[in-house]
């Protein structure tokens, strides 16, 4: 199997979409992908029970893609080997009345894997730059003051929200939350082709809306927002990686690869060591329990 190079898909500079491949097979077969994954993963998982031992990180794992890009399936698949507490995974919809009252970042602060676990944000806030920007008229549910109608909303309202995103993921992952964010990168022929199987199995009809063949229509306005999304916010402390997804099973061997080799960087995260006190009398506690 090809080697995957982190480096290809971490975004350090500015970047254009249309010039970025939407398919990756890693010259690899789908069954040495599977197992590629499932050898990944298990290293995931006990990464996971390590650093729930250390006790001083968490891990946040930010998906963003458009319809049918495959985020479902990846979170079921790259995952699937870890403790079921260990992982924490959040689908944002659209807003409720309670999560309008707050700032548009409230709801996924408090949605924030707390430290030892991971956390998977299925759409992000990052939809608060991409889908309000897409449709500004979103905006006016949030009754912010000083925009009293969407001629308001200007590209300083958006340059603001780039700031307030970048020192919001700056704050977290100076207090241990270390930060990956994931855009998979599907053309657009194969966005027709998954949609075109949504309707022909019977069992995939339910994740068909007639609303996913209007937003095609503007399938062009939605790149251009991820494309200045990614740019404007691609930082060390929280860098996106771009994951070209036509191929699922690839997509999912570059996510997990990414993960682990990155999150190996951590040199200090490891299990803590005995108290001095109770490592010096481990024969006397072994002894106790054979002797009952």
């Amino acid at each position: 199997m090809k080697n995957i190079e982190v480096g290809t898909y971490r975004v350090d500079s500015e970047i254009n979409l249309v010039n970025l491949d939407t398919r990756e097979d890693l010259d690899s077969s789908d069954k040495k992908l599977g197992r590629a994954l499932k050898n990944i993963r298990i290293e995931l998982g006990e990464f996971q029970d390590t650093m729930y031992a250390h006790g001083k990180y968490s891990v946040l794992i930010c998906l963003q893609g458009t319809d049918t890009a495959g985020k479902d399936s990846l979170i079921r698949e790259v995952f699937k080997d870890f403790n079921a507490r260990g992982v924490v995974v959040h689908s944002f919809k659209v807003p409720t009345e309670l999560e309008l009252k707050h700032d548009y970042i409230w709801r996924h602060y408090i949605a924030l894997p707390a430290k030892g676990k991971f956390g998977v944000f299925n759409r992000t806030h990052y939809e608060n730059v991409l889908v309000t920007r897409v449709h500004p008229e979103y905006i006016m549910n949030e009754h912010i003051p000083g925009i009293h109608n969407v001629s308001d909303i200007d590209q300083s309202f958006w340059d603001k929200r780039f700031e307030q995103i970048n020192n919001f993921e700056r704050h977290i992952a100076e207090n241990g939350t270390i930060i990956f964010k994931f855009f998979l990168h599907l053309s657009k022929e194969e966005q027709r082709q998954r949609l075109l199987r949504r309707l022909a199995l019977r069992k995939k009809n339910w994740k068909f809306s007639p609303a996913d063949l209007k937003e095609r229509l503007i399938w062009d306005k939605y790149q251009k927002c991820y494309e200045e999304a990614i740019n404007n916010t691609s930082k060390p402390h929280a860098p996106w990686f771009v994951v070209p997804s036509d191929n699922k099973k690839a997509a999912r061997v570059i996510v997990a690869a990414i993960l682990l080799e990155e999150l190996k960087k951590y040199k200090d995260i490891r299990e803590p060591e005995l108290d001095d006190k109770i490592k010096a009398n481990l024969e006397e506690y072994k002894k106790q329990l054979e002797n009952e």
